[in-house]
């Protein structure tokens, strides 16, 4: 456990989040008091002072009082648990989740050429971070540009997998359960039933639908008929006029046959997942995916002869027993593949996750590691795609980003407006949330459905109670 002393000074929430970066699996105790059994001092008197005080490693920093306090105390911070870890994160003191949208409203405040030093030299970003949050940033802009007043995105969410992957921490339950299995039938009834009521409140508001997601868990764990149903209901319950895009996240290869691809083919869905996370057979098995390398290709290469010509395919870096060179072969078989997406994920090990509680126990490689997997994949990435958006998770290696790659005219725009809170997203099924954003205005507001399947069939009435906030959420904020 670490202990972080804090005088005289609000920073506590920051400071912490950024010791974490370096230290992310040690429990971090702030305290108020003065004490002598501290590891990180941190104090505003009349001067900054940071103290680290471990039994190998002691030193002291100070430095006058500046306009912005908080800023100074967090590059002190970093040097010092830098010199003492060895790890100097690229994204240096910035801890937020999105990068991107913190560049795009400090240029409107400073403009480009004082972003891009404030970046740099205050908040400790590398050239390599800031070329990508430019660029991602610029992507991101001409994307929402594109979205029209009055607008929404509907997202589907199917919490069920084949089995559950020894990384992820979504809710999502494994259809080897046979409990779990059991609920599908009823969760499928259920979810149609949503849909049509959330259909309602769309044309009562007045909203036009731009994008659908239907996302999980793996929407592909749901047989053929099932992903017929949920489809069908999509579209007999919102009008698909102004939908400009319509993804299935297929997923995991062992749940994807010619049948549902058929289903999806015969529908207005363009565009799909296909996602091996690695092409390296003992990582899969490692991290409990019970398909192999050639299984992802395989049906990778069916899609395509059924003439599905978008699809993405997601990649981790960091997995649990994968090396740089065994990640570098993953990418370049994706890349020789030509998917018109791949994101490339950071492995960010959370305590839900079957890694982040030691069971099976499987060490996660660090953050150098990972960070020399990214920086391969934007190396070779930039000479066939270009990135267009981003986001980072709390507890990733080195607390490094996601990124969604693509060609030209191929951006998953679901994928925008989700992250960047252009406009509203209507959400149905177990887990989901609906983000409601105001037409004319910043206001925001979530309103949750129930997580697990089993809840979301028994409260489904208290549930399509609260759908009714949509309505006055829209009266209120005209």
């Amino acid at each position: 456990m670490i202990k972080l002393l804090v005088i005289n000074h609000k920073f506590h929430y920051e400071m912490e989040k950024l010791v974490r970066i370096f230290m992310p699996d040690v429990k971090i105790q702030v305290v108020y008091e003065e004490c002598d059994d501290f590891n990180l001092y941190t104090s505003v008197t009349d001067e900054i002072k940071v103290i680290i005080n471990f039994e190998d490693f002691n030193k002291t920093l100070t430095a006058p009082l500046c306009d912005d306090n908080e800023m100074q105390m967090g590059r002190m911070v970093y040097s010092l648990m830098g010199e003492y870890t060895g790890f100097y994160p690229k994204w240096g003191v910035l801890t937020g989740v999105r990068p991107s949208k913190l560049l795009i409203n400090t240029e409107k405040q400073m403009g480009r050429e004082k972003t891009k030093e404030y970046f740099k030299k205050d908040l400790l970003v590398t050239d390599e971070k800031f070329r990508i949050a430019r660029e991602v940033a610029d992507w991101e802009e001409k994307i929402i540009s594109t979205s029209k007043p009055g607008s929404f995105s509907l997202y589907i969410s199917i919490p069920f997998c084949p089995s559950r992957c020894s990384y992820c921490s979504f809710v999502s339950h494994s259809v080897e359960n046979d409990k779990a299995k059991n609920l599908l039938p009823q969760y499928v009834e259920l979810l149609s039933k949503e849909l049509e009521i959330t259909g309602k409140i769309a044309k009562d508001i007045g909203v036009s639908l731009e994008s659908i997601y239907i996302g999980g868990g793996t929407p592909t764990t749901l047989s053929a008929e099932q992903l017929k149903i949920v489809i069908s209901s999509i579209e007999n319950n919102f009008d698909l006029k102004s939908c400009r895009e319509f993804t299935v996240e297929a997923g995991r290869p062992d749940t994807i046959t010619e049948e549902k691809l058929s289903v999806i083919k015969n529908s207005p869905v363009d565009r799909i997942s296909i996602n091996p996370q690695t092409f390296n057979d003992s990582v899969l098995q490692a991290v409990g995916r019970r398909h192999t390398a050639d299984d992802t290709i395989r049906i990778f290469r069916l899609a395509r002869e059924m003439g599905f010509d978008n699809i993405n395919m997601d990649l981790i870096a960091g997995l649990p027993t994968d090396t740089v060179e065994g990640f570098k072969y993953s990418l370049d078989t994706a890349i020789n593949l030509d998917p018109e997406n791949i994101t490339v994920h950071t492995l960010a090990v959370k305590r839900a996750s079957g890694i982040g509680q030691n069971s099976p126990k499987i060490a996660v490689q660090n953050a150098n590691i990972a960070s020399q997997m990214l920086s391969y994949a934007y190396e070779k990435l930039y000479e066939k795609y270009h990135p267009y958006y981003m986001y980072r998770q709390s507890k990733s290696a080195g607390s490094l980003e996601n990124v969604g790659w693509a060609k030209p005219d191929t951006e998953c725009i679901y994928n925008i407006f989700m992250m960047e809170e252009c406009h509203t997203i209507l959400s149905c099924g177990g887990g989901a949330v609906t983000k409601l954003k105001a037409p004319n205005g910043d206001e925001i507001e979530r309103i949750f459905n129930f997580k697990y399947p089993f809840e979301y069939i028994s409260g489904f009435r208290e549930l399509i109670e609260r759908k009714k906030r949509i309505t006055w959420f829209y009266n209120t904020y005209k």
